[in-house]
């Protein structure tokens, strides 16, 4: 058993972070000891039998914001004060690991400090890296647009910290080839787990609906968009009574306790990508494996995500058109069949998020000895 802490942004709207929640509810399974940390964000409003400790970090306040972002680029002032806050509230607790599951250079720099404060070992999990979508378009978000004003500093500075922790961690765990393959020129003692899917929300069944829907479910940024314009292309051409939903977190969100009904009900998976990403495999392609609906994966993204779709029969990844459109038919025919559509997948079992867990508590035991 495993006295853990794990450290994280917090696990809120609009993507909840189902890789840290399943994380923490399976190591608890085990038999291991497990406390969140994190910010002070929103309510959290998820079941949950471990400890959450939660620090508040700014006053909600425009003014309070900005003044504490400039001071963060200057002095890393964000993980400073959360790991100071961290080590008062946690009283010298007995810890065995740091666990830290970050998309960005917070909280990695708060763990670093925290896990040498302990004099125990530091787990870094990746999910996301900056480098993954040219000029980082992924990582900064249209509501910051104040660190726009700052993006090619904030750029270099998250990196160079991000990097200096990473080549401090004991271990590293991220979420693709292209993703290990690049952190190991920091540190050699990387592992892939890939983003899963919770097998308890995300299964087949069949459902009969009285039409065709091809959904598409995230957020789509302005380099997905000429995806989104192939397909809609490909649907007028055919002439079916084909319909295109979007869920994005702004406009016709879906709860994600709901997420999987949803899936299930629709008839075809979207997902948007470009060959100018790299190792970004999003949750809704697990998601969608899951639960056995066709993939279809516009454009190509050359890379990890076309070579698990192909691995896994999950469906297509092109941006040809004439391709786009006889995917669409096969699965139209079958749904005007039966009523529903079903992809023969395979290897499907191996990206459970029960799966990735076991994979995690084996590293865990091996590389975090007592």
């Amino acid at each position: 058993m495993k006295r853990l802490l794990v450290v994280s942004d917090p696990p809120a709207a609009p993507g909840f972070l189902p890789r840290l929640r399943y994380m923490c509810d399976f190591l608890m399974q085990k038999g291991h000891s497990v406390t969140l940390l994190t910010e002070e964000y929103q309510p959290l409003e998820f079941a949950h039998q471990y400890d959450i400790i939660t620090i508040p970090m700014y006053r909600g306040t425009t003014i309070d914001w900005m003044i504490k972002s400039i001071w963060t680029l200057l002095t890393d002032w964000h993980n400073t004060a959360f790991a100071k806050k961290a080590i008062q509230l946690l009283n010298d607790q007995i810890f065995d690991a740091v666990i830290c599951t970050s998309f960005s250079d917070f909280p990695l720099g708060a763990a670093q400090q925290i896990a040498s404060y302990y004099h125990i070992p530091l787990l870094c999990d990746i999910r996301d890296l900056d480098e993954q979508v040219e000029n980082s378009t992924y990582q900064y978000h249209h509501q910051n647009r104040f660190l726009m004003l700052f993006r090619r500093l904030y750029r270099t500075i998250h990196i160079r910290r991000r990097n200096n922790v990473l080549r401090t961690a004991d271990i590293v765990t991220t979420v693709s080839p292209w993703h290990k393959a690049f952190i190991a020129q920091f540190n050699t003692n990387v592992h892939i787990i890939y983003n899963g899917y919770d097998e308890n929300q995300f299964y087949p069944k069949d459902i009969i609906t009285d039409a065709f829907k091809i959904t598409y479910i995230g957020s789509l940024f302005e380099w997905q968009k000429s995806a989104m314009q192939t397909v809609q292309r490909a649907i007028k051409e055919l002439g079916l009574p084909i319909s295109l939903d979007v869920h994005t977190p702004k406009d016709n969100p879906i709860h994600h306790e709901n997420l999987g009904d949803a899936i299930r009900q629709s008839s075809m998976m979207l997902v948007c990508t470009s060959p100018n990403t790299h190792g970004m495999l999003t949750t809704k392609f697990y998601e969608a494996l899951g639960c056995k609906k066709p993939i279809l994966c516009v454009p190509s993204d050359l890379g990890s995500l076309a070579d698990l779709i192909n691995y896994t029969n999950a469906g297509i990844a092109t941006d040809d058109i004439e391709t786009i459109k006889s995917f669409i038919t096969t699965n139209y025919n079958q749904w005007t069949k039966n009523g529903y559509t079903r992809q023969n997948t395979l290897h499907h079992e191996e990206f459970s998020r029960r799966a990735q867990c076991e994979q995690l508590e084996r590293i865990i035991n091996t590389h975090l000895h007592d």
